[in-house]
C-alpha cells in the first residue's frame, strides 16, 4: 500500500522582507495559487494543503483558500514545526513534504524525486538542498524537503530551539556529516540518529535565484511567467533554458542576498 503523502505549503502575509508577497499577482493569479497548482501536479503527492497562521493578518489568505477550494489549516505564527505537525496529523499523513509559498517555480518532478527516494530507500528525511554551509546544486526556489510523519512527531515533541521550531525540519539534519555516494546523492546519519539523503543535480545551478523574497525577485518571476504566456505547466529545465537564452533576466534580482538558517525572525523571540 502506497503511503499517504501530504504536501504542506507554508506561507504568511507578514513576511519580514516583502509583506503580503504570497498574495502578490503573478500573471493573473496570486503566488500561493501558483505554488499550490504546481505542487499538486506531483504524481507522488496524495493531498496538498496550505498552512498559514491564526494571526489576523492571514485572514485574507484563509479567505482566498476558502474561495479557491484550496485546503487550508491555520496554526502558530512562528512555531512552523507545530503548524506542520498539526496539519500533517489532521490529514493523516504518512509522509510530509515541506514546500514554501515563495517558490512559484517549484517543480513536481523534483518533488517526486525527493518523495520516492524517501519511501523506496527508507530514509527519515530527504531534501534536494540543505541551508549553508552545505553546498546546493538546484536553483534557490526549487527547495523540497520530505520526512516521515513518525520522525516529524518525534521532532515536534523534542525540539526546543527557536531555529528548530521556526524552520520546521533542521532538527533532522543539524550537525550531519554527509558521504558522497555519487554526483546526485549524499547520505548520512545525523547526530540525533536520523537517516538523511540529499539529492543533487549533476550541474551546479545553486547560485540561480528563483524564489520570491524581495520586489526584485517578484519582478523576475513575473517576467518568467510572461515568457510562458501565464501558463504554470512549464518545467524548471524550461526556465533554465530561458535564463540561458536571456541572461539579462537573472540580472533583475542578482543583487539579492539569500537568507540563512540563522536568520530567525526577531518577533519570534520577543526581541
Amino acid at each position: 500500500m502506497h503511503p499517504r503523502v501530504v504536501a504542506i505549503i507554508q506561507g504568511r502575509m507578514s513576511s519580514s522582507r516583502l509583506p503580503g508577497k504570497i498574495l502578490a499577482d503573478i500573471a493573473g493569479q496570486p503566488m500561493l495559487q501558483r505554488v499550490f497548482v504546481r505542487t499538486s501536479r506531483s504524481a507522488s503527492v496524495t493531498e496538498t494543503i496550505f498552512a498559514t497562521t491564526t494571526d489576523p493578518s492571514d485572514d485574507p489568505v484563509a479567505a482566498y483558500c476558502d474561495f479557491s477550494w484550496i485546503p487550508c489549516t491555520r496554526g502558530r505564527l512562528f512555531d512552523v514545526l507545530d503548524r506542520y505537525y498539526q496539519a500533517a496529523k489532521g490529514a493523516k499523513a504518512d509522509v510530509v513534504v515541506r514546500i514554501t509559498a515563495d517558490c512559484p517555480i517549484i517543480d513536481p518532478t523534483l518533488i517526486d524525486d525527493v518523495v520516492n527516494t524517501l519511501i523506496n530507500d527508507e530514509y527519515d528525511f530527504v531534501a534536494n538542498r540543505l541551508p549553508p554551509p552545505f553546498p546546493r546544486t538546484y536553483p534557490i526556489g526549487l527547495d523540497v524537503e520530505a520526512c516521515t510523519f513518525e520522525v516529524l512527531e518525534k521532532a515536534w515533541k523534542e525540539a526546543k530551539e527557536p531555529q528548530h521550531r521556526e524552520h520546521a525540519m533542521p532538527y533532522f539534519y543539524e550537525g550531519i556529516e554527509l558521504t558522497t555516494i555519487n554526483r546526485q546523492l549524499q547520505t548520512g546519519i545525523s547526530p540525533r540518529g536520523y537517516k538523511v539523503a540529499i539529492l543533487h543535480h549533476t550541474t551546479n545551478f545553486g547560485d540561480y535565484r528563483w524564489t520570491v523574497d524581495t520586489p526584485e525577485d517578484l519582478e523576475f518571476i513575473r517576467q518568467v511567467y510572461s515568457r510562458f504566456d501565464g501558463r504554470d505547466d512549464f518545467t524548471w529545465k524550461e526556465v533554465l533554458e530561458l535564463v540561458h537564452d536571456e541572461p539579462k533576466l537573472m540580472e533583475i534580482n542578482a543583487g539579492v542576498q539569500h537568507k540563512t538558517l540563522k536568520d530567525i525572525d526577531e518577533r519570534a523571540t520577543g526581541n
